[in-house]
């Protein structure tokens, strides 16, 4: 892969969705995920690994280096530091459609929660924000399909 590719995921609240973007992240060669504010890990809180998140991520957890955070702000503040990029992938004014978006050189991405999505504050941090327009009734697509989509398409795979 010529382009380094990290997630971050803030308080996604669904032990199925973020298992399942374990697994998409190892087909798409993700390097790291960050897991942040009250988003799962692959461990619960004895630090045994949690069958429902493996039911999902089909080990996957185990070939996907990550990190939790409390917070997103220093993750995010590392980021800048090491010049990558931030494309948050959120419906938003303003946004750009998800076909657009070129990458060119590393970069994060950066996905919240299912139902509240992500807040002002993170979208002012990331340098674009993109997002996958709705043709149907419903106003958007579960965390883990978006997210794989929008990788799939930007890595060209």
């Amino acid at each position: 892969m010529k382009n380094k590719v990290i997630l971050i995921l803030h308080n996604v609240r669904s032990v199925v969705n973020v298992g399942a973007i374990f697994r998409i992240a190892d087909s798409a060669g993700v390097s790291k995920i960050y897991l942040t504010g009250y988003t799962p890990t692959p461990l619960d809180r004895f630090g045994n690994k949690r069958r429902d998140f493996h039911k999902s991520a089909l080990g996957a957890e185990d070939y996907i280096e990550w990190e939790q955070h409390k917070g997103y702000s220093q993750v995010l503040k590392n980021m800048r530091i090491k010049k990558v990029k931030i494309i948050a992938l959120e419906q938003r004014n303003g946004s750009v459609d998800y076909k657009k978006v070129k990458v060119n050189g590393p970069v994060a991405i950066i996905v919240g929660n299912e139902v509240k999505g992500l807040s002002k504050s993170i979208l002012n941090m990331a340098d674009k924000v993109a997002e996958i327009p709705q043709r149907g009734k419903k106003e958007s697509l579960n965390v883990s399909v978006a997210l794989g989509i929008f990788l799939f398409r930007i890595l060209n795979i």
